[in-house]
């Protein structure tokens, strides 16, 4: 296994965070789904550069990007938004494209099950054919309920992936699985054969190592169900505003290069800019936690 990381979890450039992976050990980057923000010649060449390469990318479903939802011109605008993550991908040599179909923080249903599954599965089909024709794998993320009500666990991810098509797959993640699974390591397994990609953090968000989960059990079983791809770091650091915060100097008050859609999204998940200590500390605990399992 290697082990990479999204970019995502702090306002910087991409060569900033780059060449700090690199530095501290990773080999793969899981790019943030901003496809416009994004000269995907440069960054390439920086990874190279650096000795990283691209593994995949995760959509950012914010906002009106819903596969599911009623209006049918939102489908289309939001399976061309994730058209555009995989050509992003293909172009970084990447391999895979973790997909939310709903949007992130919408708890209220657009229509009757049966309707948002035939949308969904119809937007889904589409992004497929244009994946499999790119060369892309995609993974369905199942994520907990209070992110979204559509798909929280992975035998629901299986189901649409096999809606989907043959190639179509599934992206687990620990910290929604922690929440969601009745066992985690039994959801590892019904996986088996469509595990195209995994997300790791640990129960409370935070860096590998600093919560609970058994960490040595879960690399264990992804090599029994004979994963052997990548394990992407994407911790979410929660705040303390309160006396009790043992990282008193964690929120960066001058964040740079924090897009307004990704201030939002970290304050939804209930978190902020942090500082780089502090984001190079987690950076750090994640691949020296890792890198002695794998």
């Amino acid at each position: 296994m290697e082990l990479g990381i999204h970019n995502w979890m702090r306002s910087e450039t991409i060569a900033t965070t780059i060449r700090r992976v690199s530095a501290l050990g990773y080999t793969r980057l899981e790019i943030a789904g901003n496809p416009e923000q994004y000269d995907t010649k440069e960054i390439a060449k920086l990874m190279k550069e650096h000795g990283l390469s691209c593994w995949g990318s995760v959509t950012l479903m914010l906002g009106e990007r819903n596969l599911l939802a009623k209006d049918e011109a939102q489908r289309a605008k939001s399976v061309q938004y994730v058209k555009d993550v995989v050509k992003m991908v293909k172009e970084l040599d990447g391999h895979m494209v973790s997909i939310v179909p709903g949007t992130v923080g919408k708890i209220v249903p657009d229509g009757r099950p049966e309707e948002e599954w035939k949308w969904a599965v119809e937007a889904m089909k589409e992004i497929y054919d244009y994946s499999e024709a790119s060369g892309i794998l995609l993974g369905i993320e199942p994520i907990n309920r209070f992110e979204t009500y559509f798909i929280n666990r992975a035998e629901q991810a299986l189901a649409l992936a096999a809606a989907t098509g043959p190639n179509c797959g599934v992206c687990l993640d620990t910290f929604h699985m922690n929440m969601e699974e009745a066992d985690m390591f039994d959801a590892i397994r019904k996986a088996k054969g469509r595990l195209v990609g995994f997300h790791v953090a640990d129960n409370n968000r935070m860096a590998p190592g600093m919560g609970h989960l058994n960490w040595e059990k879960i690399v264990a079983t992804l090599k029994e169900v004979g994963y052997d791809d990548v394990l992407s770091v994407e911790f979410c650091s929660p705040l303390d505003r309160t006396p009790a915060n043992p990282y008193p100097d964690s929120i960066d008050e001058n964040p740079e290069n924090l897009s307004p859609e990704q201030a939002k999204f970290l304050i939804d998940h209930g978190s902020s800019a942090v500082t780089e200590a502090f984001y190079t500390m987690l950076t750090s605990r994640s691949f020296n936690t890792l890198s002695k399992l794998i």
